[in-house]
């Protein structure tokens, strides 16, 4: 993490020969945003004094009250290493406000950064680490994706099976010079499937990062005239993408992991067991912000090791939560269903609110499952009382709109623009004839 002031900023710029500065936010889904401005504009921006027009964003407001301004973090500041030199393009992450100067309260960014003053409350600082997996595809002549992959290699498989090498070089390279730290980089099982992961750290900075690492993911693979999606199943019958989140709480009176007690025989501590229980009781409620899209239920299916029932285990990688078996401050807890197609930040204020609430309210979580869930009847799921996540965006939808949790979490604005999204993304989905239906039915009937 950078700390950089403002005249920091203006000097690196001078030195770099920056000319152009993106100010960057997302709407409610995440979907990256920006403001482009020229360098004579930087300290008009560092001022917060740069507006624009909210009515034009997804989930934002209606023209009549559309002015908003933008606040730099200075210390998401960094340079696209792919953009030339001379003429080179920073970035700066903002957060949206009124001009009143009050935070807006349709801003992802806000309510990860309420939810995490909450926890600071409480006693705590929210750490993450996601694994986020997405799929590189061939485009054809007139650059459009295809759902052809560059290559057939499996899990770990190195080149020259593995095409896609190259490509995920020159990603690991230019995340690592925009300030990443790497720690793995490899082919997935499916394929034309990949993971890079990154360190974790303070839950604010990595939504940054996840937000960042998909636009650098997606700009370096088109260079490789590829395509590259975070869509959770872009193909029948393979294993989806998921962005599996390793989660951990540090004490704040002495910066030491709160999850760890060396005298439980798991070495969990109570509050760990507690978010672990939070987490399971709210599972169903929070799907719909962790995994957004009417495609990622096509993901959350038995058989392709995505998790599908509400359960957890120390060891086994069939439940929704497992814990990785590190201990020290490296003790965390990993929630294994959220895709990538997820607002980080939302994402990441909903799994932590309902954690924090396990332990406000001493949820004890049940036994950890040790067997394999996938293959336990229904009568042996029922009997250990393991339910399970949302089987659709429209059973999700249900689940969301009756949670007090998610509503007191998002606030007002957002928990009713992104339902109503939701229900309109549905009900689409939900009248469009598919390819499925004229396949089983046309000649049949």
């Amino acid at each position: 993490m950078k700390n950089y002031t403002k005249e920091d900023i203006i000097r690196i710029c001078k030195d770099q020969d920056v000319k152009f500065i993106r100010l960057q936010f997302v709407d409610i889904f995440g979907i990256l945003k920006n403001v482009a401005i020229t360098v004579d504009q930087l300290e008009a921006a560092l001022n917060n004094e740069i507006m624009f027009d909210g009515s034009s964003i997804e989930g934002f407001v209606r023209i009549q009250e559309s002015d908003m301004y933008l606040r730099p973090d200075l210390n998401t500041f960094t340079i696209f290493p792919w953009r030339p030199s001379p003429n080179r393009v920073a970035r700066l992450i903002c957060d949206v406000y009124l001009p009143d100067g009050t935070p807006f309260p349709g801003c992802p960014r806000g309510v990860l950064k309420k939810m995490l003053k909450k926890a600071e409350e409480m006693g705590f600082k929210f750490f993450v680490g996601p694994e986020l997996e997405f799929f590189l595809f061939l485009t054809d002549e007139n650059g459009n994706p295809t759902l052809q992959t560059h290559d057939n290699a499996g899990y770990f498989d190195l080149g020259p099976v593995d095409l896609g090498e190259d490509a995920r070089r020159d990603m690991v390279l230019t995340l690592e010079e925009m300030g990443f730290e790497i720690e793995a980089s490899h082919h997935e099982v499916a394929p034309g499937q990949h993971e890079i992961d990154f360190k974790y750290d303070d839950a604010l900075y990595t939504a940054d990062n996840v937000v960042t690492f998909k636009l650098v993911v997606k700009t370096i693979a088109q260079r490789h005239g590829l395509h590259a999606t975070f869509m959770p199943k872009p193909i029948f019958g393979i294993n989806g993408s998921g962005m599996h989140t390793n989660m951990s709480l540090a004490r704040v009176s002495d910066g030491m992991n709160a999850f760890l007690d060396p005298n439980d025989k798991l070495q969990l501590s109570k509050e760990a067991y507690y978010f672990i229980g939070g987490l399971m009781k709210h599972a169903r409620e929070f799907a719909l912000v962790t995994n957004p899209l009417v495609n990622s239920y096509k993901r959350l299916v038995p058989g392709y090791e995505a998790p599908v029932y509400i359960a957890w285990s120390p060891k086994n990688r069939s439940p929704l939560i497992r814990v990785p078996a590190k201990r020290g401050q490296a003790t965390r807890v990993e929630l294994r269903n959220p895709d990538p197609s997820a607002n980080p930040y939302l994402a990441f204020a909903a799994v932590l609110a309902a954690g924090l609430d396990g332990i406000k309210n001493k949820i004890e979580p049940p036994e950890p499952v040790e067997e394999n869930i996938f293959v336990m009847s229904e009568e042996e799921r029922a009997k250990r009382g393991i339910g399970s996540l949302p089987g659709s965006l429209e059973e999700a939808i249900k689940e969301f709109e009756n949670s007090a949790l998610m509503k007191e979490t998002l606030g007002d604005h957002i928990f009713e623009k992104y339902l109503e999204a939701k229900k309109l993304e549905w009900d689409d989905y939900r009248t469009k004839v598919h390819q499925w239906e004229i396949d089983s039915y046309l000649t049949k009937y």
